[in-house]
């Protein structure tokens, strides 16, 4: 009897079937946005101004400024463009910093 009911038991748990719900698509364009504003914070630039529907985040760090443009692609990709103005002869490699916290978040 107990030879019996143990592959009854089986095949009845192997026909349980498990619905996992789908997670939230992550917008590419949300994500690259975070990545870019909390790059200027990791690397200690004071955001002076973020305009999320023009996909521009400034900030300023010691005599420079600082601007990351998000430009949505017709493929669905973003394009982010580093650029920085001002004086940067106290800390020349600020951008580059600042690009690899990006890549960092964005998991790169």
């Amino acid at each position: 009897m107990k030879i019996l009911i143990i592959p009854l038991i089986m095949l009845l748990l192997s026909a349980c079937t498990y619905y996992q719900t789908a997670s939230p698509t992550i917008n590419k364009f949300d994500q690259a946005w975070s990545a870019a504003s909390g790059a200027l914070v990791d690397q200690g630039v004071s955001i002076t101004n973020q305009n999320r529907a023009a996909g521009i985040v400034q900030g300023t760090i010691g005599g420079a400024k600082v601007k990351i443009t998000l430009l949505s692609q017709a493929n669905g990709s973003v394009r982010v463009e580093f650029d920085t103005s001002g004086t940067t002869k106290h800390d020349r490699t600020v951008i580059e910093r600042i690009a690899s916290s990006y890549n960092r978040r964005m998991g790169r």
